[in-house]
């Protein structure tokens, strides 16, 4: 039987990340989905769905994005590990790339392509490779796994 010692964190900001950090994602994976629908059929409620869901991305990843700044970089920052700081500094790239496209969402009908989606892009595959870091760095450190 292995013992890990895990940092301590406050259980609500855990619960609440947990909770709130899943949202952001999906709302930006919709809406790489509705570019490329709109890249491919030129119908401009999709350019609209994208430009609204990546606002409400940005909105959601606010609140995740404060618990993760302090666990990782104030409260518990000489126990956090390496991918979760590499995690942050994903996230927060892509945040910036999220932020941008949704500049470029708000211009007319289809100047928004090409940019819009490759900003859609990015910031997707940021954020997975985020998620991916942390999977991979729980499983090493046996959180994940059964005793």
């Amino acid at each position: 039987m292995h013992s890990h010692v895990l940092p301590r964190r406050n259980v609500v900001a855990n619960a609440i990340y947990g909770l709130l950090n899943p949202i952001p994602f999906g709302c930006f994976v919709a809406a790489l989905i509705f570019d490329i629908v709109y890249a491919r059929t030129g119908v401009i409620l999709w350019m609209k769905g994208a430009a609204w869901l990546i606002v409400f991305g940005l909105l959601f990843a606010i609140v995740p994005r404060l618990v993760n700044l302090t666990q990782v970089w104030v409260t518990s920052r000489h126990a956090a590990v390496r991918g979760e700081r590499l995690d942050f500094w994903l996230n927060l790239v892509a945040i910036v790339a999220a932020i941008f496209n949704a500049f470029v969402h708000s211009r007319d009908a289809y100047a928004v392509i090409p940019e819009g989606v490759w900003l859609s892009a990015v910031t997707v595959l940021l954020l997975a490779i985020g998620h991916i870091v942390v999977a991979v760095r729980a499983s090493d450190r046996g959180v994940l796994a059964h005793d």
